[in-house]
């Protein structure tokens, strides 16, 4: 290292450029314009990076016309612009650069300088994949995931997902690992999956750091850590992923691998759910706490509210809650009928509580009309989610033939499950 704190190759090699003959050639025009704006053998300055990727841009360099791009569309070293983003990367990809392709791919998917179109998104992903932009890789295996421009394929997917994460991209390997924890595309695979959000997380993936840090809570693919888990939550909150802001919140307020702290625990579900509707889960834990006075003062029309951009957000524990709300008039009037409007979208879902409280509405035919049946119903989902008040109403049903026929045996089988679980009924 020099006294000014620059690597003395990467300068030398800097000024040389600098002072050669190449600085009209638009190749070299367009590795200045790097070395400035990431401060390769120079002291990073935006506005110099941008000026010598224009031009190297306007020397016809394919590189530097993508650089050129990407400054435009994020206001480095000048205003933002995503039209001119947009028409720099359309003439990056048409003169074949991968790169190009590919962000000219994300500008057709997200509406960026141009009208949203998904099909070309696809076209331009597929061609930046097929000439081995491990972006491009990464960003067609989400396509295909997610039926982006194409009818989903999820073989297909993990396929795009395995060539780019093998090729270093911890996006791909985060979703690689996404793909063997749930078994999309390829065998589910615990312990692959920890491998590859191992790989993720340790090439500094917020989101590859959040589902590492998930592995070590519930001991997903290697044992149980929960003080790595926090320590994961924490390195990818710093790195500004809002979910893993719910987790940390989750982490004090039950004292896992960091000693309990409810006021920490509220700070962090308030950091989490004011970060918008990616975090419905942090929404919902905030509103509880309002409702409960943990770590703050109750409020039950703050708890309302919360549970009501939580429940919009599609968080069914949030639905469960704000349904509770409307029937007990917590924070809000008592409105029966949107209490069970409530309940059926969380019992939809799957939540076992909000199935349990279909049961009773059904059962007592509150906001809706009266059916045994479905009360039976649902009760019996409630039951098998593990609700130990649906296992006890189950048992209950079974013990007077209530929707369906009276069965004594199965009646003490589901008492005594629900008695197991800990309901004092």
């Amino acid at each position: 290292m020099d006294g000014l704190g620059i690597q003395k190759n990467e300068k030398r090699a800097f000024d040389w450029l600098l002072k050669s003959e190449q600085t009209n050639n638009p190749l070299a025009q367009n590795y200045i314009g790097y070395c400035y704006e990431n401060g390769k053998g120079v002291y990073k300055n935006e506005k110099k990076a941008y000026e010598w990727y224009l031009k190297s841009a306007d020397g016809g360099n394919v590189e530097g016309q993508c650089n050129l791009g990407y400054c435009y569309e994020n206001g480095i070293g000048t205003e933002k612009n995503e039209i001119e983003a947009f028409e720099w990367y359309l003439k990056s990809a048409d003169g074949g650069n991968v790169e190009g392709q590919c962000y000219l791919g994300y500008c057709y998917e997200n509406g960026i300088g141009i009208d949203k179109d998904e099909t070309k998104a696809f076209e331009w992903y597929l061609e930046s994949a097929e000439g081995g932009s491990i972006e491009g890789q990464c960003n067609l295996g989400y396509c295909y995931e997610n039926g982006i421009g194409t009818d989903q394929d999820e073989i297909k997917a993990f396929e795009w997902y395995s060539e780019s994460a093998e090729n270093g991209n911890e996006t791909a390997q985060n979703n690689l690992g996404d793909c063997y924890q749930c078994g999309k595309g390829t065998d589910k695979d615990e312990i692959k999956a920890f491998e590859w959000y191992f790989e993720s997380a340790n090439a500094e993936c917020p989101e590859g750091q959040r589902n590492l840090g998930f592995c070590y809570a519930n001991g997903i693919g290697t044992e149980k850590n929960e003080i790595k888990a926090f320590e994961w939550y924490l390195k990818s909150v710093e790195n500004g992923n809002i979910m893993a802001q719910n987790n940390l919140g989750d982490c004090y307020q039950h004292g896992k691998g960091i000693d309990k702290n409810e006021t920490k625990a509220f700070e962090w579900y308030l950091k989490s759910a004011i970060a918008g509707c990616r975090c419905a889960n942090g929404q919902c834990n905030l509103g509880f706490f309002y409702e409960n006075g943990i770590g703050t003062a109750k409020d039950n029309k703050k708890a309302f509210e919360w549970y009501t951009k939580s429940a919009i957000a599609g968080c069914p524990n949030g639905q469960c809650n704000l349904g509770f709300c409307y029937a007990n008039g917590v924070g809000t009037d008592k409105n029966i009928t949107k209490s069970f409007e409530w309940y059926l979208k969380s019992a939809e879902k799957n939540d076992s509580t909000a199935q349990n409280n279909m049961g009773n509405f059904y059962k007592y035919g509150k906001g809706t009309d009266r059916n045994e049946k479905k009360a039976f119903e649902w009760y019996t989902k409630s039951a098998i989610a593990g609700c130990a008040d649906g296992q006890c109403n189950l048992g209950f049903c079974y013990a007077n033939g209530i929707g369906t026929a009276k069965d004594n045996k199965k009646a003490f089988e589901w008492y005594t499950k629900s008695a197991i679980a800990g309901c004092a009924n």
